[in-house]
């Protein structure tokens, strides 16, 4: 009798074996002639080499299945287990237009026509700038396609920053170290990225740096190569910052930098770098500019009236 041990690193054992094994006893009745031990977060299998290795690759396809769409239920169980060959994709089928998978089996996509362009620009070229108001969805979007990319092992990491610009707050007096201060100011980043991937999963990636969350400071002399690399309030950049960043690039990188030039948190006095890169970059091969509108708007209904009565108020 031989015996296989599979670690379960991807995801919390709860979401594998199911509540009270509810899941592990659809995969014992699969498996009728092996003896399956689970404990913690790893299950060992006892019986013939040739169930065992049936078992390692089936089960292995439950654990792809999770990583890639973020849920494993009965259904998804018994249909993969039913397959003759390792084909994590069987179930359930997915639109070409879904981004990722998110948490709960959220389908993440794009939802308006210049999120689409986004996606679609992002596909073609290589460094793309999402200029918008707020709501648009530009920074989530860009996450999304970060996170696809890392799934698709088209890049081995994703870098996401920011500028440490104070919108009206004084970062000096806040409490807390270095990055207690700065924390504040990537939260959005942190909350499209659990919406993204399962806990024990962003966890791992924040823990060995495949996911990193950086102020844009932190950026100077690094070369960022097989990245996926997004700069979120682009508009709070100086020139000098935002070229910085952008040639970090290096080989097999995408790089997005979002922003807002409506809301402008450097002196008065000191100008935009993302204002100051569109007429720079503007005719550069494989760079594109997508412009968000209100129209793109997917936040409650009031964030597009707020904005359009503080535009007009702004003209006057």
């Amino acid at each position: 009798m031989s015996e296989k041990t599979i670690h379960i690193e991807s995801a919390h054992p709860l979401d594998i074996f199911g509540p009270n094994d509810q899941n592990l006893e659809i995969v014992r009745n699969a498996f009728p002639k092996l003896k399956l031990l689970s404990r913690d977060n790893f299950i060992k299998a006892l019986g013939e080499e040739s169930d065992l290795q049936d078992f390692e690759e089936k089960f292995t396809s439950l654990l792809l299945h999770f990583e890639k769409f973020g849920r494993l239920t009965k259904s998804d169980i018994s249909q993969l287990l039913a397959v003759d060959t390792l084909s994590p994709m069987l179930a359930p089928e997915t639109s070409p237009e879904v981004l990722v998978h998110g948490k709960n089996g959220m389908l993440i996509r794009a939802r308006t026509a210049n999120q689409r362009r986004m996606v679609e620009s992002c596909d073609r070229n290589d460094l793309v700038f999402a200029i918008g108001p707020a709501g648009t969805g530009k920074t989530y979007t860009a996450v999304a396609l970060a996170v696809r990319a890392l799934k698709n092992h088209e890049v081995n990491r994703i870098i996401l920053t920011r500028p440490a610009v104070e919108a009206g707050e004084n970062l000096g007096f806040l409490p807390g170290d270095l990055k207690e201060k700065l924390d504040p100011y990537l939260q959005p980043l942190y909350d499209a990225l659990r919406d993204m991937l399962p806990a024990q999963k962003l966890l791992q990636y924040l823990e060995d740096r495949t996911i990193e969350i950086a102020p844009l400071a932190f950026m100077r002399g690094r070369t960022l190569n097989n990245a996926f690399a997004i700069l979120d309030e682009g508009q709070n950049t100086t020139p000098n910052q935002l070229k910085m960043f952008l040639t970090r690039m290096g080989a097999s990188a995408k790089f997005i930098v979002t922003g807002d030039i409506t809301q402008i948190d450097l002196p008065k006095h000191q100008v935009s770098g993302l204002v100051h890169v569109q007429s720079v970059l503007n005719d550069v091969p494989d760079i594109d500019f997508i412009y968000l509108d209100n129209s793109d708007i997917i936040r409650h209904k009031l964030v597009g009236r707020i904005i359009n009565a503080y535009g007009s108020q702004m003209v006057k």
